[in-house]
């Protein structure tokens, strides 16, 4: 797992720990559960943060200067103060899922922006309570409340910057098939429900708590597929989507997240509203 490559050099990670809010895992397509997650480079997860880490440096060497020669109090009054505002606030979390949470280039840190505010709160919960492992997430959120991870949810619900150019299809035909039809239509012969079932014709989401699948690149959803079948991620229980991955094949998990990072998203990428359609599997995560 990713979690077990970043735990493994913590003494490296403490500082980067300040600058994650919401780090996914990763899996190497096409291998097996047990090897879910557990391929992503340390250098491609925290080179994002080289700048804010330097940011960092200098303000510490700033602090030490000053600590040698405090300025007057009419000079300390005049010092700018950084605005109170939730941009302000989620400054750690932008270094990583872009300034508007709109993703980045890096295919491990997901886009935020849009997804139904309850989806990104129980996420966040999640990690504060252990059912998703990742050390710097696990580490940013244990001490804050649930009002205030709320009100980080609710910022990100609500901005809506463009979605990027789909990805470029790097597997076959008959693969990009294959997921096309999980994902519509699903397998009812294993049991396997559509992921438009729960997620949207349009792939967006459903509010309150049922995230867009569109805007998001094939190794992330890949990493979380595995994830779930690997039993390192969990939600509250009934725990849906680890029933539905555990019974994907390698090969189900590849074309699933192949076709769904190839899709543009709609004109109008918000979610479905509330209670539009019924989930086929109870989630204790989505009010039934």
């Amino acid at each position: 797992m990713i979690e077990c490559r970043v735990a493994s050099r913590a003494p490296r990670a403490n500082v980067a720990m300040v600058h994650h809010i919401f780090a996914p895992g990763r899996t190497k397509l096409g291998r097996s559960s047990k090897f879910m997650e557990c391929r992503v480079s340390s250098r491609r997860i925290f080179r994002p943060l080289l700048a804010p880490l330097m940011a960092m440096a200098l303000i510490g060497c700033a602090s030490l200067a000053g600590a040698a020669e405090a300025p007057a109090p009419a000079q300390a009054a005049a010092q700018p103060m950084a605005p109170d505002t939730m941009a302000a606030r989620v400054q750690g979390c932008t270094a990583c899922h872009g300034v508007h949470g709109e993703g980045t280039d890096n295919d491990y840190f997901p886009r935020l922006a849009g997804k139904p505010a309850d989806y990104l709160y129980n996420q966040l919960q999640n990690f504060r309570e252990g059912r998703r492992k990742y050390p710097p997430m696990n580490y940013l959120v244990t001490y804050l409340s649930d009002d205030y991870l709320h009100q980080i949810a609710t910022y990100f619900s609500q901005q809506r910057p463009p979605y990027p150019q789909p990805a470029k299809p790097t597997v076959s035909a008959s693969t990009l098939s294959k997921g096309q039809q999980i994902v519509l239509n699903g397998d009812v012969g294993r049991g396997i429900p559509a992921c438009a079932a729960c997620h949207g014709a349009n792939l967006t989401g459903m509010q309150p708590a049922i995230p867009g699948l569109v805007g998001l690149h094939s190794d992330y959803i890949s990493a979380q597929l595995g994830a779930w079948r690997a039993g390192s991620r969990h939600a509250i229980a009934p725990d849906c989507m680890q029933q539905i991955a555990t019974r994907l094949t390698d090969d189900d998990v590849t074309s699933v997240a192949a076709w769904l990072s190839t899709q543009t998203a709609p004109a109008n990428p918000v979610p479905a509203p509330a209670g539009s359609r019924k989930t086929p599997l109870a989630c204790g995560s989505e009010p039934q």
